[in-house]
């Protein structure tokens, strides 16, 4: 089974290209989802489908042509089969605290209950082989991130924190009920958490596996855009994915030959030949911009064309894994691709079996394999787009203070 996720910045174009994508796959024989991961749907507006059907099958699969179907999941459909007793006690907590009953019920609604249960459909879906591509059109940049980051997360939580957070409410729920009317969670809150974390069970491995799932970047020739294209490379990095390709897309076509395009046309081959040197090896695909919006599924075929020609989508074009281990005289030495990254922007220490690494507003905790548990970090650099952290065995586990990052390779 295939997983690829196709992010970038807002307005690039990456619903066209997700949705283009899974007409070509279907096409080649591969049965085929493509499912909206953005919270503000436009998979159904790409294939122009008509608004009452969508309203009809909310959530639900949609069958839009051979051997494809897409579906745009309904976080209120998805309240009541999956996050009832979390929803309700969120419910009641800002009511408590002031909130007009409605307004309570809507705030409830909070960030990351979409993306959940969109990684509880893809679980579902590899568990049963319902599909042999499932195509993912994500949020922009920063919403994909917290899609992916999602699963890494939701397992430290359950692993550090759930099950003291639970004895602790079912002891002092009754004291502090009764003395300052604040709701604490009921034990079905736990039962809905610990049943969530069992259904997303394994998603982080199949997430994190480059035979499996990959991530490709939608960007356009712009420098904005391309900065952005750069963090969404770095941060998926810095999660264990894998990015098989970048896509150009809306390019001005070498016909186009108007005055007035000659500066953009100008400015474009510029960034084209930047993106080109950034993400190497990578590779990079260009689509150029059509006559007309890309609607329906004629056009839509049109631009799966252009953009794979008599290449297979649900290959992968490149698979090296971000992170690795080695053991180089005695130490072992993680090897972290980040891209684009200096040695000042990199925070990093240990606590106890993890290895804790922030880039900018973003952190990731990496398990450490036994033998790399009990060792400490001595050093660590930034060269060629890679972190690389010398663990020296130690016996004592603590937490460290952090290591400086140079921006060369440590003796």
């Amino acid at each position: 089974m295939r997983i690829i996720l196709y992010s970038g910045k807002g307005g690039v174009g990456k619903t066209s290209i997700s949705a283009a994508s899974g007409l070509e796959a279907a096409r080649r024989g591969y049965k085929t989802l493509v499912m909206s991961v953005d919270p503000a749907h436009s998979l159904s507006d790409a294939f122009d489908l008509e608004k009452d059907l969508m309203d009809h099958e909310a959530g639900r699969l949609v069958n839009v042509a051979k051997n494809l179907w897409i579906q745009e999941v309904d976080v209120l459909e998805e309240i009541s089969r999956h996050w009832n007793s979390v929803y309700s006690y969120v419910a009641a907590l800002l009511n408590v605290s002031g909130l007009e009953q409605t307004l309570a019920e809507e705030l409830a609604i909070f960030p990351g209950m979409e993306e959940v249960s969109s990684l509880l459909y893809v679980n579902q879906y590899v568990r049963e082989k319902s599909f042999d591509v499932v195509i993912l059109d994500c949020a922009p940049t920063g919403e994909s991130l917290r899609f992916v980051s999602i699963p890494t997360t939701l397992e430290w939580y359950m692993s550090k924190i759930f099950k003291l957070e639970r004895r602790v409410a079912s002891v002092v729920r009754p004291m502090v009920h009764s003395f300052v009317g604040v709701p604490l969670p009921e034990e079905q809150y736990f039962k809905n958490l610990e049943e969530l974390h069992r259904k997303l069970s394994g998603i982080d491995k199949l997430m994190a596996d480059p035979k499996i799932t990959t991530v490709r970047l939608v960007t356009n020739p712009e420098k904005v855009v391309l900065k952005e294209t750069q963090r969404a490379f770095t941060y998926f990095c810095l999660y264990g994915l894998t990015v098989d390709a970048v896509i150009i897309n809306r390019i001005l076509p070498e016909a186009v030959s108007d005055q007035f395009f000659t500066a953009w046309k100008t400015t474009q081959e510029r960034w084209i030949r930047r993106v080109e040197e950034f993400f190497s090896p990578v590779p990079v695909w260009r689509v150029p911009m059509f006559r007309d919006e890309v609607l329906g599924v004629e056009r839509l075929k049109r631009l799966g064309r252009a953009l794979y020609g008599s290449s297979d989508p649900a290959k992968r074009y490149f698979d090296q894994a971000p992170y690795s281990f080695r053991k180089v005289s005695g130490d072992y030495h993680l090897h972290l691709r980040l891209p684009f990254v200096q040695a000042e922007h990199v925070d990093l220490y240990k606590k106890l079996d993890e290895l804790v690494i922030r880039v900018g507003g973003y952190k990731r905790h990496i398990a450490l394999p036994q033998r790399v548990a009990h060792c400490e970090p001595e050093s660590a650099c930034v060269k060629d787009g890679e972190l690389v952290v010398v663990m020296r065995r130690n016996n004592a586990q603590r937490e460290t203070k952090q290591p400086k990052v140079a921006s060369r390779t440590p003796e």
